[in-house]
């Protein structure tokens, strides 16, 4: 089963996270030196950042351990402002001292904007180089999945009712009528997310309430999030504040 951890404010949320992060960071140095970490966009860099750029975090991070990879991506250029890359550089790449180790970010392959299809087998063509080069692996297995929770319930970019939740075989598809804009965009699809060996959702404000409810309460109803939660269980940790767990009838691990 999934747990939630429901936090006072976002830096205690933050203060956790970091904790969490390090936790991974830890026991991936001791299976492969390497920290294989694949992020969402929306609310989650900026909460990232807040975690790993803070003062707790000084001197814990091994940046240059890190490989960090898209749980989905828009097909835009990397300086749109829809880039999830961006806004992971705008919100955090930017803010990493100047004479501080950098992690390796693999982004997207922009000459493939106009062809998701072939945005997304270059993009798992990546995956493979990082995850099966010297042999055969049948899934990634990402360290850490670092996602978000949109308001219908949808994480990466994987919608509620949309015919890649039935995906099988590709690591990463392509979406061309994503009903949140841009309609353009790739994803890993549930395998791959099921695969992982940890998972964390961050979800906070109110407003995240009455989907947490369904995801929590009614798991049947088959959300995006509902089926990370069953897939990977007790590997996933909900981080959340307060307000977004009002009301909600959730596994409770903790309350700080």
């Amino acid at each position: 089963m999934a747990q939630v951890v429901s936090y006072s404010s976002k830096e205690t949320l933050a203060s956790g996270l970091l904790s969490f992060i390090l936790d991974c960071q830890n026991h991936a140095m001791n299976r492969h030196d390497r920290f294989q970490v694949a992020v969402s966009g929306g609310s989650l860099p900026s909460i990232l950042a807040l975690a790993v750029l803070s003062e707790e975090a000084e001197g814990k991070i091994l940046w240059d351990k890190w490989q960090i990879f898209f749980a989905d991506e828009r097909a835009v250029p990397l300086d749109h402002e829809d880039s999830n890359y961006g806004l992971l550089k705008k919100e955090l790449l930017d803010k990493l001292p100047e004479d501080a180790p950098k992690p390796e970010v693999i982004t997207i392959d922009t000459d493939f904007l106009d062809d998701t299809q072939e945005l997304a087998d270059q993009y798992e063509q990546a995956l493979v180089n990082y995850f099966a080069r010297k042999d055969s692996v049948k899934k990634p297995a990402f360290d850490l999945l670092l996602l978000g929770c949109g308001p219908d319930g949808h994480t990466c970019s994987l919608f509620p009712g949309h015919d890649l939740l039935r995906e099988v075989d590709p690591w990463v598809a392509p979406i061309e009528d994503s009903p949140k804009p841009p309609p353009k965009r790739i994803t890993l699809t549930l395998p791959v997310i099921a695969a992982a060996i940890r998972a964390a959702f961050v979800a906070t404000g109110a407003g995240k309430a009455e989907i947490l409810k369904t995801i929590f309460e009614d798991p049947g109803e088959g959300l995006p999030c509902s089926l990370v939660n069953a897939a990977l269980n007790e590997k996933v940790t909900w981080f959340v504040d307060h307000p977004a767990v009002e009301g909600v009838n959730y596994p409770r691990r903790a309350s700080l």
